[in-house]
């Protein structure tokens, strides 16, 4: 399995092992409208997908072999509710140098909650303006990009957007201020 958001830190099954990996021909972005969690149908929020293009660094999970369905099943109840990601075999880079196939989760382009590749200010503005059933969008990003760093990983774009919003936020607070 190859995860490249929460999965990284927050699993949800037991694996045999985790291991920094590059998923090649995807990009972790903000691209996927969140209606429930991060967002209302209204007021959508933005939470990660793997869009096409570039290569992700995340982690690969292997499981025991007599875990697999199991854990395919609870993958598909977690990923796939709106139908607003593919289940596909990505090829991976492990940090010691294998190449495999892991099954990993990417946006469906088509889908009406794929949000397109955005720039940072509007990205920015969207998050720091969205609250869903699961918190506000802003704390889903710097907590994503709060993670990432603990695990080594820079994502400049991210970062980009948890950024913004910081800057959006103190904007809003001396309006308030005034």
């Amino acid at each position: 399995m190859f995860g490249y958001g929460s999965l990284m830190w927050n699993p949800g099954f037991d694996f045999e092992v985790r291991m920094g990996a590059r998923a090649f021909g995807y990009r972790r972005s903000l691209c996927v409208r969140s209606f429930v969690h991060r967002g209302t149908p209204e007021r959508p929020g933005l939470v990660l997908g793997l869009d096409r293009g570039g290569s992700c660094r995340g982690v690969a999970f292997k499981v025991r072999e007599e875990d697999r369905l199991e854990v395919l099943d609870y993958l598909r109840a977690r990923e796939l509710v709106t139908k607003v990601y593919l289940e596909r075999h990505l090829p991976v880079a492990l940090a010691d140098g294998r190449q495999i196939k892991a099954i990993g989760y990417v946006v469906d382009r088509v889908h009406a909650q794929y949000a397109g590749a955005l720039e940072i200010e509007e990205a920015a503005r969207i998050v720091q303006a969205s609250v869903g059933q699961s918190g506000p969008n802003d704390a889903y990003v710097r907590n994503t990009v709060a993670h990432l760093k603990e695990m080594g990983i820079r994502d400049a774009w991210l970062e980009g957007v948890s950024s913004h919003v910081e800057a959006l936020q103190a904007d809003a607070a001396v309006a308030c201020a005034s």
